[in-house]
C-alpha cells in the first residue's frame, strides 16, 4: 500500500505551507503558500542570502524615496521567494498583502496590484498567483474586485462560518480557514475536553463550510490550513486542498497506513439556506462567534509583528 501522503494526493490537493524550498521539493505538492510568518523563517536560511541582497540592490534602485525602500524590499523579497517556488510546484504560489492593510480595502487593492506586476515582470503569469488577504469585510470587497481583474485570492484567517458565505458570495477563488487555531482555542477553554478526530470543532467548521459550498453549488476552493496534527487532515480527506507544514508532511510520508477518504463533493449536503450578507449582517455574526474574533485579531497582530520584524531585517542590511 501506498503511504497517506500519495494516498491523500489521489483525492486531495496537497499544498505546502513553507517557503523552504528543500520540503517543497521533497514532497512535490501542487501549489505552495507563504506567510509573513513564513517569509521571516526563509528570510533567515542560507539558501536566501544572495538573493535578499539582489532584493535590497533592486529596491534602492526602484524606491522613488529612501523611505519607500524597505518597503518595496518586503514586497520584491516575497514575490522573489515565490518564483523560486514556482520553479519546484506545477501549480500555484500564494502571496500575502501586508497584514497592515486588513482594514483597508484601497490599500489592499494597491498591494495586491504591485505584487501581481512584480510577478508579470517576472514573467510569472497572474494565473499562477494568488493573493493572500485575509478574511475581513474589506479584505472580502477586494478580493471581490480583484477576482473581476483577473487576480485571484485566498483569503486567510477563516474561522467562521459567515467569513465563509461572504467569500463565496463574493466570487473568491480559494479559502483558507484555519483548522489549528480554532482547535487552540477551544483546548485553552476547556482543557479537559476531548477534541480527537472528528470532535475537532476546527474540522467541525472546514466540514460545515465543505458541505455548504457544495450543496449551493460554490466554486469557490475549500483549503483546510493551520493543522496541529495528523489526525485533523485524516479527518479532512478528500477537501478541495489542504495545505500542510512539512513536519506533517514527512508524517503523512512515513505512514503506511490506509487514508479513507471522508469528505467527497458528490455526497455532500448541507441544512443551511445560502446566505447572503451585507456589511451590518456579516460583522454582527463574526462578533457573536468569540472564537472567530479573537483569533482573527490575534492572527492579523502576528502577522503584523513578523512583517515588522522581516523589515527590520532588511533595514539592516540596507545599511
Amino acid at each position: 500500500m501506498s503511504n497517506k501522503l500519495d494516498q491523500l494526493k489521489s483525492f486531495t490537493d496537497v499544498v505546502a505551507d513553507t517557503g523552504d524550498i528543500e520540503a517543497i521539493a521533497k514532497y512535490r505538492p501542487l501549489d505552495a503558500t507563504t506567510n509573513p510568518s513564513l517569509l521571516l523563517k526563509a528570510a533567515q536560511l542560507p539558501r536566501y542570502q544572495s538573493l535578499i541582497d539582489e532584493v535590497i540592490v533592486w529596491a534602492k534602485n526602484n524606491a522613488s524615496s529612501d523611505d519607500q525602500v524597505v518597503d518595496l524590499a518586503a514586497t520584491k523579497l516575497g514575490v522573489a521567494i515565490g518564483c523560486e517556488i514556482l520553479k519546484i510546484v506545477p501549480g500555484k504560489i500564494s502571496t500575502e498583502v501586508d497584514a497592515r492593510f486588513s482594514f483597508d480595502t484601497a490599500k489592499t487593492l494597491i498591494k495586491a496590484r504591485q505584487i501581481i506586476a512584480m510577478y508579470e515582470a517576472a514573467d510569472i503569469k497572474r494565473d499562477r498567483v494568488l493573493i493572500k488577504i485575509a478574511a475581513t469585510w474589506e479584505g472580502i470587497r477586494a478580493a471581490e474586485i480583484l477576482e473581476s481583474e483577473g487576480i485571484n485570492c485566498n483569503l486567510t484567517l477563516l474561522f467562521s462560518f459567515c467569513q465563509a458565505a461572504a467569500c463565496a458570495e463574493a466570487g473568491v477563488y480559494l479559502i483558507s480557514p484555519f483548522v489549528g487555531r480554532i482547535l487552540d482555542w477551544h483546548k485553552a477553554k476547556n482543557p479537559e475536553g476531548d477534541f480527537t478526530g472528528f470532535a475537532d470543532p476546527g474540522v467541525q467548521s472546514v466540514t460545515e463550510i465543505y458541505n455548504y459550498y457544495k450543496t449551493h453549488g460554490y466554486n469557490t476552493i475549500v483549503m483546510g490550513a493551520s493543522f496541529r496534527n495528523l489526525g485533523e487532515i485524516e479527518s479532512l480527506a478528500g477537501c478541495d486542498r489542504l495545505t500542510i507544514s512539512p513536519g506533517l508532511l514527512e508524517e503523512l510520508a512515513n505512514d503506511e497506513a490506509e487514508l479513507p477518504q471522508v469528505l467527497n463533493a458528490e455526497s455532500a449536503k448541507s441544512e443551511v439556506a445560502k446566505l447572503s450578507l451585507g456589511e451590518p449582517e456579516f460583522r454582527l455574526m463574526l462578533n457573536e462567534d468569540a472564537m472567530a474574533t479573537e483569533k482573527l485579531a490575534e492572527g492579523i497582530r502576528n502577522f503584523i509583528a513578523d512583517q515588522v520584524k522581516l523589515e527590520e531585517l532588511l533595514n539592516a542590511r540596507c545599511q
